[in-house]
């Protein structure tokens, strides 16, 4: 017997830490698996889900480094507290399969698992690590109705701007709200079109951003988040731009067939890249505000 404790002792933290959690890793294989498959057919193959691979992945990533920051502060979670949350996840994931609405069944699912946390390492040791659980929460799809109420208003600023800008470089072109007539083609800017969808996916990133790479002050941290839209704005102002050039200039077989696609993911990464710039030119102006990188 003490020669097998002797080598559980010696084996790696790595091997160690999987076979500690095991059980949990594969019952949320389990229980997950069918609504991550979902999710990718109905939600990740569409541009306004396209970050869920990337989050996933980043989340997992980060609540797995903060497990052992975790077991340090484990205390047994309040089994009521823990019932309830179970018995409310499961009839949310229960009602959302059954009817296949995707954003509830999804809803459910986390919740099930910050149950499952809460009962294995106890609430101050969630709070005290909640980043990962919450950039993990952004993985939730948004109803539709509810994207549509909160983009409607980006997508009029968008297409007026891009409009005026279309103006000035003397190509005919006429606005009735998100219509456009630009010479022969008509244009609507919808919502895959206006690309103000993948701000869900834009926000994921740059906090993921601002957490791994930066120890800075919550001052700091809130004034790079408060860029994502107007950046965000900004990209779409001249993917649109973009996109009415080509189909006036080369027909609506260009606009709407490839290159209208790869406009978009290329416009993503343009986002980022602002971001990124922005953030590197402000924390040479702003010293005070920068950090060091997480280890």
């Amino acid at each position: 017997m003490a020669e097998l404790a002797d080598k559980g002792a010696s084996s790696p933290p790595l091997l160690r830490r999987l076979a500690e959690h095991a059980p949990l890793f594969i019952a949320a294989a389990i229980f997950a698996g069918p609504t991550i498959v979902r999710l990718g057919e109905q939600v990740w193959s569409r541009e306004f889900g396209a970050h869920g691979p990337i989050v996933l992945a980043t989340g997992a990533w980060l609540l797995w480094r903060r497990l052992p920051a975790m077991a340090e502060l484990r205390e047994e979670g309040r089994f009521g507290l823990t019932i309830a949350a179970v018995a409310v996840s499961l009839a949310v994931y229960i009602v959302g399969r059954a009817y296949d609405f995707i954003s509830l069944e999804a809803a459910g699912l986390y919740g099930f698992g910050i149950a499952i946390l809460h009962d294995r390492f106890g609430l101050r040791a969630m709070l005290q690590n909640w980043f990962p659980i919450f950039y993990l929460g952004l993985l939730l799809p948004v109803p539709g109705w509810m994207l549509d109420e909160f983009t409607a208003p980006l997508k009029l600023l968008v297409s007026a701007l891009s409009a005026w800008i279309v103006q000035l470089m003397g190509v005919p072109l006429v606005r009735e709200g998100v219509t456009m007539t630009a010479g022969p083609y008509q244009l609507l800017v919808e919502d895959a079109c206006s690309g103000l969808n993948s701000l869900i996916g834009l926000i994921a990133i740059t906090l993921f951003y601002i957490y791994l790479l930066r120890d800075a002050g919550w001052k700091y941290s809130a004034f790079l988040v408060s860029l994502i839209i107007p950046v965000a704005i900004a990209a779409n102002v001249v993917r649109i731009v973009i996109l009415i050039l080509l189909t006036y200039h080369f027909g609506d077989a260009v606009g709407q067939g490839f290159l209208h696609v790869t406009a978009g993911l290329f416009l993503f990464a343009v986002s980022l890249l602002l971001m990124f710039a922005i953030d590197s030119l402000v924390s040479k102006l702003w010293p005070s505000a920068k950090g060091n990188a997480i280890a």
